[in-house]
């Protein structure tokens, strides 16, 4: 079954959150947890979780690498989302922070148009960084 271009669109974000936070050797730390990793071994997780939000899912101030521990297990059953929320307030500020979660239940419609250019702009993006880490020449 082909992916729908909501699809391709959350794998692309995935992809460049832990792009560009990846270090010119291609390594990003854990938002959660702080350990270093490659960016192919890690995930792009979401702040505010995609499923449970139509307007902050593809974002880019919604997705950071974490570990796979941290974005799984840690997420649901540790203290990852606690050291999730302390990272984003860090780094975005308590206000926008609380304005994220605010909005998180509003309804963002997107069309097919929308999800081409957001994947367009994506993947413009993903190739810069992969450039820079020298993925591609």
């Amino acid at each position: 079954m082909a992916k729908t271009l909501r699809a391709k669109c959350l794998e692309a974000i995935q992809l460049l959150a832990r792009l560009k936070a990846a270090d010119d050797s291609g390594y990003a730390e854990c938002v959660t947890c702080s350990t270093w990793h490659h960016y192919k071994k890690m995930d792009g997780g979401h702040f505010i979780p995609k499923g449970s939000s139509s307007y902050w899912a593809l974002e880019e101030e919604n997705v950071h690498p974490q570990c796979k521990g941290c974005n799984g297990f840690g997420m649901k059953f540790g203290s990852a989302a606690q050291e999730y929320t302390l990272y984003m307030i860090e780094y975005y500020g308590k206000d926008f922070v609380e304005e994220m979660i605010s909005k998180k239940k509003n309804i963002k419609k997107l069309y097919k148009a929308d999800y081409v250019d957001m994947l367009k702009d994506f993947k413009a993006q993903i190739n810069s960084h992969e450039i820079r880490i020298g993925v591609k020449l």
